[in-house]
């Protein structure tokens, strides 16, 4: 069993929606769905140019897949991620773009957010205590020797490589895209995702993640409001 802290828009929301028509799978509901009728690329490429993303569901990571760590539970993680949630407020990204980050392609923020780099750093250590080591596998996973000294510090430190100063955040929409396909892919991109691309997106609520076995789905265990306790002082 592993969980996950990861940005989520809630399952109505037309992101959510369109995002997971497009990797044909709603991690709100687990279950497989009809695919976009006027695609340019072929079904089956389709579905093989978004498998990795589809076993995941659609999010932004926070903090990495980990497993609970020796005398950790469930319940007290859902406990910290009730706290975690509520003692954060919500913002905006003002922009989201289409971006290629190396051959796969993904939303990102159009600049620099500090609420949002803020959010990230927050989940990576106060989930820190809950994630077990790293086997010596899932660090060869890694591909250790692709990454720089401060990356391979950080993952051995947090277990990810890409945390603090190496943060980037996106919204995985493929994986690995071959060269000669990355320009249909593209424009096949930018006609899906025309209503959010160039446009504000709330950062409004975080979700934990679970995978109740390695390779399994990821499936959406909660979704949470941030800024829950600004919102009980007021009320």
């Amino acid at each position: 069993m592993r969980y996950a802290i990861y940005f989520a828009p809630p399952a109505d929301d037309r992101l959510s929606q369109t995002a997971s028509r497009w990797l044909g799978r709603d991690a709100f509901l687990d279950g497989a769905l009809a695919w976009p009728e006027d695609l340019a690329l072929e079904r089956e490429q389709h579905m093989a140019l978004t498998a990795e993303p589809r076993r995941y569901g659609f999010h932004g990571t926070l903090k990495a897949p980990f497993e609970l760590a020796s005398g950790r539970g469930e319940a007290e993680l859902i406990a910290a991620f009730d706290e975690f949630a509520a003692e954060i407020e919500s913002f905006e990204i003002p922009e989201i773009r289409l971006h290629q980050i190396g051959p796969f392609f993904a939303l990102v923020p159009g600049a620099h957010s500090a609420p949002l780099q803020y959010l990230a750093e927050q989940a990576v250590r106060r989930f820190e205590p809950f994630r077990a080591p790293l086997s010596e596998a899932d660090l060869a996973r890694r591909n250790p020797e692709k990454l720089t000294q401060r990356q391979r510090d950080y993952l051995a430190a947090w277990g990810y490589p890409y945390v603090f100063e190496e943060f980037q955040f996106h919204l995985t929409l493929t994986g690995p895209v071959p060269e000669e396909a990355r320009g249909l892919m593209r424009e096949t991109l930018e006609t899906a995702f025309d209503t959010f691309i160039g446009r504000p997106l709330s950062i409004s609520t975080v979700a934990l993640f679970a995978e109740p076995q390695r390779g399994a789905p990821f499936t959406v265990h909660s979704l949470l409001p941030l800024g829950s306790a600004s919102a009980r002082k007021i009320a």
